[in-house]
């Protein structure tokens, strides 16, 4: 459904946050597709949150179309500890970047924004259309509003200039490339991390957040690329799209899996005096399919083992580069 016909052929892009994790995926499908003409600056070349910056890389690059997937992002810790960075970053990047394309007349702006923005107790699978009926779960809300105030300006855009700049909402993601940072990564990553290296110490416990008890969806990462890419070619409407797998699974449940494939057999102790976070997360992932034609082709479990696997391989590759640092 288009790539293979040369959609990206003859196409400028700009994909921002092409250094992160979703965006070194996304870059590896638009050069699969047949994309010659990407452009991914990095932050010490350009900052998206300078207006004069915005303007001159977009008149440097001249993109047709521009995929904007920069942002300031962690797990519950950082969002509690960062809220006034991740609400000003966020969201002043996305009103300048958008603001820049209309002017400098950008034919194509993908805008990302997160299932953080969803009320707290939406019904569960969260449809797009109860997107605004209620406030964001704490922890992350800051986050959450700054992502969902850049939907308002895609759509108020669209009726009063007839900028075309359409809004996706990706549910948790994970994979290779993920940041594993304890202080900073979501979920996945850091129980990855975390079961590895109780396993290497011999650690009889691993101490986890939460009750366990809430649920969540996870979108292997290549799949979120490949949804991203099939949007930009096929989607052309002012409503917000939901990006998922469409399947959910408790965080208990899911420490479970990870100790299995990770090889933990030790005792989990669930910290009840840490934030679990919104109480459930699932999207209703229709719309995605009707309008486009995605469905999340990665079980949870592969995307798992593939993520384990491919952490174990950066960890002996870094180790190994450590070692070769040491002089004599």
């Amino acid at each position: 459904m288009g790539s293979e016909f040369g959609f990206w052929a003859d196409k400028t892009v700009l994909v921002t946050g092409g250094g992160g994790f979703l965006g070194q995926h996304v870059l590896g499908k638009l050069t699969a597709a047949g994309c010659e003409k990407i452009i991914a600056p990095r932050k010490r070349e350009y900052d998206l949150r300078e207006r004069e910056q915005i303007i001159r890389l977009l008149k440097r690059a001249e993109p047709d179309l521009i995929i904007h997937l920069a942002g300031v992002v962690g797990g519950i810790g950082a969002n509690r500890l960062r809220p006034g960075e991740f609400f000003y970053d966020n969201a002043i990047m996305g009103i300048e970047l958008i603001e820049c394309a209309r002017r400098l007349n950008v034919r194509k702006f993908v805008c990302l924004g997160t299932i953080c923005a969803y009320p707290k107790f939406a019904p569960v699978p969260f449809h797009e259309e109860d997107f605004w009926n209620g406030y964001p779960e704490e922890t992350n809300a800051p986050y959450g509003l700054a992502k969902k105030m850049l939907l308002v300006q895609a759509q108020a855009y669209r009726q009063q200039y007839g900028f075309n700049c359409i809004y996706l909402l990706p549910v948790n993601l994970y994979g290779p490339n993920d940041n594993f940072d304890p202080q900073t990564s979501h979920v996945i990553p850091g129980l990855i991390r975390k079961l590895l290296e109780a396993r290497a110490r011999g650690d009889r416990t691993v101490t986890v957040w939460g009750t366990g008890s809430a649920s969540r969806e996870f979108l292997y990462v290549e799949d979120a690329a490949e949804a991203i890419l099939l949007a930009a070619e096929n989607y052309d409407k002012p409503d917000p799209v939901n990006i998922g797998s469409g399947d959910e699974i408790t965080i208990r449940e899911l420490t479970a899996l990870l100790c299995k494939l990770t090889g933990f057999e030790g005792e989990l102790i669930w910290d009840a005096t840490q934030p679990d976070g919104q109480p459930r997360r699932r999207l209703d992932v229709t719309r995605a399919e009707r309008e486009f034609g995605f469905l999340a082709k990665t079980s949870l479990v592969d995307g798992l083992r593939n993520t384990i696997e491919w952490y174990q391989r950066y960890q002996t590759r870094s180790s190994s580069y450590e070692r070769n640092l040491i002089t004599p």
